[in-house]
């Protein structure tokens, strides 16, 4: 018998549990998703360690846990094949299989990689969801099922789904009660989630349309105008693709942190010919080495930079206290890096950047890099972060403005390096320059010390010597 207890769960003390993905009596496999887990950072789901039966469910959905508290127990089997319902003669894989056959028409965001989240801010969602009102089989009472496993409906009437047809309801935000299910005893398949799907797609908007993002009744006691809520398909073909998680995380977040802070942005540009000469050197050294180094790229070397002119100016590693009475100012240096992946942007963060060497930087941001793309990101991998870098130099651009990540009050923002004429006192000569975009909360930070920080930042960058000043 393996106890299944909540793993690390980062800054977190305790987080609720939204979803029980099985009931007692559910045959689960290594790895297959049991209870979903959300913090005001990501949602999680804890996967098996083992294959087995499920004999005992020791927690109910909005139950707060912490780490180490047992979730519920597994038997474990004599085998590794438990693939699906025996009773349906269908597996997961092959509603995975299913669902791609069938075409992708409702752009579903991969499973695996759907459960990570932005970096967001310690009061993102506004403190820890407030815990549901449940029925006697542990879902949320009145709400869609949206996974919960073999779940009474509002008729009590059973709901036949794996694991996989579960966590695809919940992506697409599709109430399994409303589903007819064509496997064998009813069971939901995904080729059933799709035509669910298709069919909200084409449902005619409501009258007056849904509230949008952006409604609102008005501002400062202007009045403002309805959201549109126009008939696209009345113009010209269509097709509805479904927000990730990330995506739908980030967009509430980004839109509070843009419409809270007072934002202001500081462009500059900073003369990089001989940091780009130097990792270019290091780059050859390393990779002549047997065991192969690491590889040093521009955003270790600025993660370094910047933790020198963060140390020379405190306030911009720091947060504003609630209620805006005093600076809470930090003394470590966690450096957040916005990460593009298929998902949406998340925001991986190295901690202590001033305590490691380049190469454990650069060794630190491939490492953290690849957990993002694969959505592997934990969620102690995405908090604590005290100061970001969104780089698009690999894009291109010349100036942007990034949205400052609350609680912080600055982020960095670099776009392409390019050669640029400088005149040196007597002749223009060639220097490679490169574009860096500041943000600021302008409660905190004034524009003039703003400007200070990035001539100290970009002087840094020009003699990275002055790190070890």
């Amino acid at each position: 018998m393996t106890t299944v207890e909540v793993p690390d769960i980062g800054d977190f003390d305790e987080v609720p549990v939204i979803e029980i993905l099985v009931e007692v009596g559910d045959t689960v496999s290594v790895e297959d998703p049991l209870v979903t887990l959300e913090s005001e950072k990501a949602s999680m789901d804890v996967p098996s360690p083992v294959a087995g039966v499920v004999k005992e469910l020791l927690v109910k959905v909005g139950d707060s846990v912490k780490e180490g508290v047992p979730l519920l127990t597994v038997e474990e089997s004599a085998d590794d094949d438990s693939g699906g319902d025996a009773e349906s003669g269908n597996s997961d894989a092959e509603d995975e299989a299913a669902e791609t056959d069938a075409g992708g028409a409702v752009g579903t965001p991969p499973a695996a990689s759907a459960r990570s989240s932005l970096a967001l801010p310690d009061d993102a969602l506004g403190g820890m969801p407030t815990a549901p009102t449940t029925n006697g089989t542990g879902a949320k009472a009145g709400a869609p099922d949206g996974g919960g496993g073999l779940l009474g409906g509002s008729d009590d009437a059973p709901i036949y789904a794996s694991p996989m047809v579960r966590r695809r309801a919940r992506e697409l935000g599709i109430d399994l009660t409303t589903v007819a299910g064509t496997g064998r005893g009813g069971r939901i398949q995904a080729v059933d989630l799709r035509a669910a799907a298709d069919a909200a797609a084409k449902a005619p908007a409501p009258a007056g349309g849904a509230a949008g993002a952006g409604d609102a009744t008005s501002i400062l006691g202007f009045a403002l105008a309805k959201w549109p809520t126009p008939d696209f398909a009345k113009q010209g073909p269509v097709e509805r693709v479904e927000l990730s998680k990330i995506r739908k995380l980030s967009a509430t977040n980004l839109h509070r942190n843009w419409v809270a802070i007072p934002h202001v942005t500081h462009d500059d540009e900073a003369d990089i010919t001989e940091l780009e000469a130097f990792r270019k050197q290091v780059n050859a050294e390393q990779a002549k080495l047997k065991e192969g180094g690491a590889k040093l790229t521009m955003v270790a070397l600025l993660m370094k930079a910047c933790v020198a002119s963060l140390k020379a100016f405190p306030d911009m590693n720091s947060s504003l206290e609630p209620g805006g009475e005093a600076l809470i100012h930090k003394r470590y240096y966690h450096l957040g890096f916005a990460a593009d992946t298929p998902n949406g942007l998340v925001v991986p963060v190295i901690r202590d950047v001033d305590q490691k060497g380049i190469l454990d930087v650069a060794r630190d941001l491939t490492e953290l890099s690849g957990k993002a793309r694969a959505g592997k990101l934990s969620p102690k991998e995405m908090s604590g972060s005290t100061f970001t870098i969104s780089s698009l130099g690999g894009i291109g651009g010349t100036s942007f403005t990034p949205i400052v990540n609350a609680p912080e009050v600055g982020i960095l923002g670099v776009t392409r390096s390019a050669m640029k004429p400088v005149w040196d006192g007597s002749a223009f000569v060639p220097r490679l320059m490169v574009p860096l975009s500041l943000s600021y909360d302008h409660r905190v930070i004034d524009g003039a010390a703003a400007a200070r920080f990035m001539v100290h930042l970009c002087q840094t960058l020009t003699d990275l010597r002055r790190v070890l000043l």
